[in-house]
């Protein structure tokens, strides 16, 4: 395609956008969007012409990069064969991702439903937990994210529920451990699990055990900030929930596939098993929408003799579950989850600590494998953030410009710098991705004290 070609071929695709697409938690008539033309691994170009290292991973789904040529061919050849089947019918890509799937969840977590995304995975594995136990109500914390339809936007734990929260959807929220900006008034993280597991406990107590049906939890939550929850804590969930007969529900829509440095993130926390556990994004990519809910033998058992009430005209679609399967094994032929391990262990990590050192606008740094937040303060003693809780901030949109700028294209959520690319990303594209925010952090320290 010749550049005037490609410059027209642009230029419509965003007058068309303008005038016909209605967008994504956006104020309709302030629209100012990037145009993606192409990707490749861990790029992608804009629609100037740009090539920009994707330290967002997209929406944190691209796992294995952009356009893999096993999975592209996957999707193909799946669609020259059967392009799609009535959820009812056995297909063979739906059966075989299934397998692999089963394979690589914690514990006994055998039977797989698939859903379109992560949001109808969660509204499915809560109505599972309700049905199972005959309860109602359902726990969540504060600072979570658990997806946009309206049982996953009530249990979401961030300023995008409160448009959406009329106080009547069963849901309660508490506090999760978070000791950088604890509620606890922890010092240590010994102290911080302790108490904000008391803090839960007290929580049931006052809701009443016996109308809970569920505690939904992100293992590492994503978007709200990438908090890693100290050692002992998930697994005082699970005993919570033993004693009082309380379903657990770990939401790895985000954290799942590979994104922390193991095939799930409760393989970080003492062999935790949750009684579901909700998946997406990483099992094929986002190639596919796909999602599902990986079910327990007890709450399975629930469902032997009694009809599950729900269904997807698409679940296990034959293009998304090819996709999953030629994942998956690319996954595990390539040793990509081992490389965001080492990847996060031995560059990332340190080179966002070494960032720390130098910038003042950088209050803390955490995260696992390719998973990472950079908490952005304007203030390291009194720890204010560089913008207020719910909103953005001149100092976070210089950050963004100066990034882009740069060569780099960042996810921001409030005060945050996530640094999340591909489970691919190579030694080279750390280190060039490392030095773009070296030089994009000044933006930041611009507006500190």
């Amino acid at each position: 395609m010749t550049e005037s070609k490609a410059r027209a071929s642009v230029d419509r695709a965003n007058d068309l956008d303008r005038r016909h697409v209605f967008h994504s938690w956006s104020a309709q008539a302030h629209r100012d969007l990037m145009t993606i033309t192409a990707a490749a691994g861990c790029y992608v170009w804009d629609g100037e012409g740009n090539r920009l290292l994707d330290f967002s991973s997209q929406m944190v789904n691209t796992n294995i990069g952009h356009q893999h040529p096993k999975v592209v061919a996957a999707v193909q050849q799946q669609a020259a064969k059967l392009c799609t089947v009535a959820p009812q019918h056995v297909n063979e890509a739906r059966s075989e991702a299934a397998r692999l799937i089963a394979e690589r969840t914690p514990g006994d977590l055998d039977r797989i439903f698939f859903t379109n995304g992560g949001a109808d995975a969660v509204e499915h594995a809560v109505r599972m937990a309700r049905l199972h136990t005959g309860r109602y109500k359902v726990l969540s914390r504060y600072r979570s994210y658990h997806g946009g339809t309206e049982t996953a936007i009530n249990l979401t734990g961030d300023p995008r529920r409160w448009p959406n929260d009329h106080g009547n959807s069963g849901v309660v929220h508490f506090f999760g451990p978070f000791l950088y900006r604890s509620q606890f008034h922890a010092t240590t993280e010994a102290e911080e699990a302790e108490r904000a597991l008391a803090h839960l406990e007290q929580t049931i107590a006052f809701e009443g055990p016996e109308t809970i049906a569920a505690i939904v939890l992100e293992t590492v939550p994503g978007t709200a900030g990438i908090m890693v929850p100290p050692p002992g804590y998930l697994a005082g969930v699970r005993a919570l929930c033993d004693a009082y007969g309380i379903v657990f529900i770990a939401d790895e829509v985000m954290c799942g596939f590979g994104r922390t440095g193991k095939w799930f993130a409760l393989e970080h926390f003492d062999g935790v098993v949750p009684d579901l556990l909700t998946f997406a994004k990483g099992v094929n990519s986002g190639y596919v929408p796909l999602g599902g809910v990986a079910i327990g033998p007890a709450i399975a058992a629930t469902f032997a003799d009694r009809a599950y009430p729900g269904g997807l005209t698409y679940s296990g679609h034959p293009l998304a579950t090819a996709a999953a399967v030629a994942t998956i094994t690319a996954m595990r032929e390539e040793w990509i989850v081992e490389n965001a391990a080492d990847i996060g262990a031995r560059v990332l990590g340190p080179g966002l600590r070494e960032l720390a050192q130098r910038h003042p606008s950088v209050g803390e740094v955490r995260g696992l494998g390719v998973f990472w937040a950079v908490e952005l303060v304007r203030d390291r003693e009194t720890r204010e953030p560089l913008a207020p809780y719910g909103g953005s901030s001149p100092a976070m949109t210089e950050l963004v410009a100066a990034c882009r700028a740069a060569g780099l294209l960042p996810l921001v959520n409030f005060n945050r710098l996530h640094v999340v690319p591909p489970c691919v990303l190579t030694e080279t594209e750390a280190k060039e991705g490392l030095a773009i925010l070296d030089h994009a952090l000044a933006a930041a320290d611009r507006h500190t004290v």
